[in-house]
């Protein structure tokens, strides 16, 4: 089954008398429970698809259904709820608040997602994400005294918290060493079982796209390529 469904992505862009397509008639389908990744080198339109997929960008041509919600037929103030309750996001730059400790990063993005949950029910599932992710010994640290991958972590699981249908995650790895890369994909499968959620990130790395369920490569803005794992 499908979690999400585009087609005929077009995004383009007026870039001084002239236009530029970063999308180009893209299909695509993105099965629930999964992991998809979109490779391509740096300008293949990979980011920009993914932000039209968690409508965050609209095209210029096409459309998206995200579990049967086209988003065409949807007011601004419906995506912008979509977004916070069924959506999570991860990025290379993980972004925490210099100044919150784990547990604060991952309460703040909580009361933004689901305001209303009692506070207990917020701490157990704040203590129950961190400990899916390796850092319930760390909680109390702040993001200047943990490593890079450790503060992926903490991101993975701000972002997961609310319990999303699904999470896009933007280069996750790109600033991290290989090891610590691989543990974020290892954290990414255990997440998929445990969590049921769908995963969608992007990635130049060769050494993570075996790991995709579904393996998407994009070249100047058109899919050239579709793997799927069984």
């Amino acid at each position: 089954m499908n979690i999400i469904e585009a087609r005929n992505i077009t995004r383009m862009f007026p870039v001084g008398d002239g236009e530029f397509y970063a999308l180009k008639h893209v299909d695509i389908d993105i099965p629930a429970g999964k992991l998809t990744i979109l490779k391509g080198r740096s300008g293949s339109g990979k980011t920009t698809l993914m932000n039209i997929l968690s409508a965050l960008d609209a095209p210029t041509e096409g459309d998206v259904s995200f579990d049967g919600q086209v988003y065409s037929e949807m007011e601004d103030a419906q995506k912008e709820q979509l977004r916070r309750k069924e959506i999570g996001f991860v990025f290379q730059a993980v972004a925490l608040i210099p100044i919150m400790n784990a547990y604060e990063n991952v309460d703040f993005a909580m009361r933004l997602a689901e305001p209303e949950l009692t506070a207990k029910e917020v701490d157990e599932r704040i203590r129950e994400t961190l400990a899916l992710v390796g850092m319930e010994e760390r909680m109390r640290h702040m993001p200047g005294q943990m490593s890079g991958g450790e503060q992926q972590r903490v991101a993975i699981a701000r972002a997961v918290a609310h319990r999303p249908k699904v999470v896009f995650a933007d280069e996750p790895t790109g600033a991290l060493d290989t090891e610590s890369g691989l543990r974020v994909m290892q954290l990414f499968r255990n997440l998929i079982e445990k969590e049921g959620v769908t995963i969608v990130m992007t990635t130049h790395d060769p050494n993570l796209m075996e790991l995709g369920d579904v393996v998407y490569e994009l070249e100047d803005g058109e899919i050239i390529d579709r793997q799927i794992r069984e």
